[in-house]
């Protein structure tokens, strides 16, 4: 086995997943023995198609994952795959592609470390499951938020921790879309915050969790931090990831090129820290590795004729915060490749919905000092910035006739829904559309933002706390829940706090 590259034997385990089969045998977990591997952090599935699916693991020490994949809970029918090597350079992290999965099932995997050097030395294994994508039209139930772990606020067992994820575990989606700030990666914990009844948040505590990140090291430990959690670790230990990032997991509010005026650095390069950012970034989200020449995240994920959901990189490719009153579209906040990218994408698509997962929000004014960090700089006026790339997009998304686009967001520390209204917009030549909000998942909330009315952004919902940064002890967290029926094609939107209560749905009719 150590004579074996690492890309020879992860090749190998794509070409065992690709001939997946569930016949044969009943397999028997494998034998425990002393000095074996440990997988120390959970496991994770993501970008999970109609026959194929990511499944990630880290371990303590170089191993291999196996894994072993069957539609039996038990796994009477299962079938090995030979997985990924763990090994120092990705931290002990790994993912194996699996392929050749039946269509519209509910799959149960179990993940097993096995020695290099010695492949009878293998760890106590780890049990998943994740559902397929069906080919034909079926329900569909997602859920989607973001913003984990910030502005101090850590992980308090004796307040259950991320108690958010159990409310989402229990109620069984088909699959999970991180809308960004997966972590605070400039965000340090410390041991206790004083609440302002008086009461104390005691966190958690770990070394690369006690400073901002700059090395590689210190942001894998901020994914490593929040897979401390219980909840989060059954919640992604059964439910299928897209995963998307915003400022957080590198810094800030970055955009390239800038250099930080920030004296918790001494890298102040953000072209450095982000390079160091996607690498740890893509090795701790279940990813599918297969994405183009530099490691993009945007991408289209099909969920059957009912649902296509494209997500957006809306920082790697920005141009600089600024005033955002620029009278021609510089890149604005896609870059150019990707908003021709998504222009294709949604003219291609035949869902009945298209779902954009935007990680920077449409309306909502957000500051960044005396510039602006989204799209809207709140001048209510014609569009200016990067507001001319989205009123490119959407006169685009008209004149092709392109159907039923959702928009959904999170970044912003409050729920909201957003119906924007061409018959109330400075700029008028688009189709009415909804832009729904929602998060923190475990951060501090904030008052709503200002909406702009460039493109008639009528905000038709909202909650939010009264002051700035109501702790994960309050009721201002919050994730959305969108589902599809098969029968009538509907969407309904529902925005729910961390007890899983409803707080508000909209029911949208399909256009024909």
């Amino acid at each position: 086995m150590s004579s074996i590259s690492r890309r020879t034997l992860f090749q190998g385990a794509l070409a065992a997943g690709g001939a997946l089969a569930f016949t044969g045998q009943a397999t028997a977990a494998p034998l425990v023995r002393s000095g074996r591997p440990a997988l120390t952090h959970g496991l994770q599935s993501g970008d999970v198609t109609d026959s194929s699916a990511t499944i990630w693991t880290r371990a303590d020490r170089a191993s291999r994952m196996l894994v072993e994949v069957s539609t039996d809970p038990d796994f009477r029918r299962a079938r090995r795959v030979p997985g990924a090597l763990l090994l120092p350079d990705s931290d002990f992290t790994g993912k194996t592609v699996l392929n050749g999965l039946p269509e519209g099932a509910d799959i149960h995997y179990r993940v097993t470390p096995v020695g290099i050097d010695d492949s009878s030395l293998t760890g106590a294994p780890l049990v998943g499951k994740l559902r397929t994508v069906p080919r034909g039209a079926r329900d569909v139930s997602f859920l989607w938020s973001g913003d984990l772990g910030g502005q101090g606020y850590g992980i308090d067992t004796s307040r259950g921790g991320y108690r958010i994820f159990k409310a989402m575990r229990a109620l069984n989606p088909d699959f999970y879309i991180c809308n960004g700030d997966n972590i605070y990666a400039d965000d340090p914990i410390e041991s206790s915050v004083t609440l302002p009844d008086g009461s104390l948040w005691r966190n958690i505590v770990t070394p690369e969790k006690s400073k901002v990140a700059e090395t590689l090291d210190e942001y894998r430990g901020n994914y490593k931090y929040n897979l401390l959690d219980d909840n989060l670790r059954a919640f992604y230990a059964e439910v299928a990831q897209i995963q998307q990032w915003d400022d957080h997991e590198t810094h800030n509010n970055w955009y390239p090129g800038e250099i930080l005026d920030d004296d918790n650095y001494t890298e102040k390069r953000v072209d450095v820290l982000k390079y160091r950012a996607r690498q740890a970034f893509h090795e701790y989200v279940p990813m599918n590795p297969s994405y183009d020449k530099e490691n993009r995240i945007y991408r289209v994920q099909h969920h059957g004729p009912l649902l296509d959901v494209f997500v957006l990189d809306m920082r790697w490719y920005r141009d600089a915060n600024s005033a955002d009153k620029q009278t021609s579209n510089d890149g604005g906040i896609l870059g150019n490749e990707q908003a021709e990218w998504l222009k294709r994408e949604l003219k291609n698509s035949k869902a009945t919905w298209k779902i954009i997962s935007n990680d920077m929000p449409l309306c909502e004014v957000v500051a960044d000092g005396s510039d602006f960090e989204a799209i809207s700089q709140g001048d209510n006026g014609a569009p200016l910035g990067r507001e001319l790339q989205l009123a490119e997009l959407l006169k685009f998304i008209k004149d092709n006739g392109i159907r039923n686009v959702v928009w959904l967001t999170t970044d912003v520390h409050y729920t909201a829904a957003h119906y924007f209204d061409p018959d109330k917009a400075a700029f008028q030549d688009f189709d009415p559309f909804w832009q729904f909000t929602t998060g923190p998942l475990h951060a501090g909330s904030y008052p709503p933002d200002r909406t702009d009315t460039t493109f008639g952004a009528q905000q038709v919902f909202v909650k939010a706390p009264s002051y700035a940064n109501a702790s994960p002890a309050t009721e201002f967290q919050f994730f959305g829940q969108v589902s599809i029926s098969a029968e009538s094609k509907e969407l309904t939107v529902n925005l729910r706090d961390n007890s899983g209560a409803g707080l508000w749905s909209k029911v949208l009719e399909p256009r024909r």
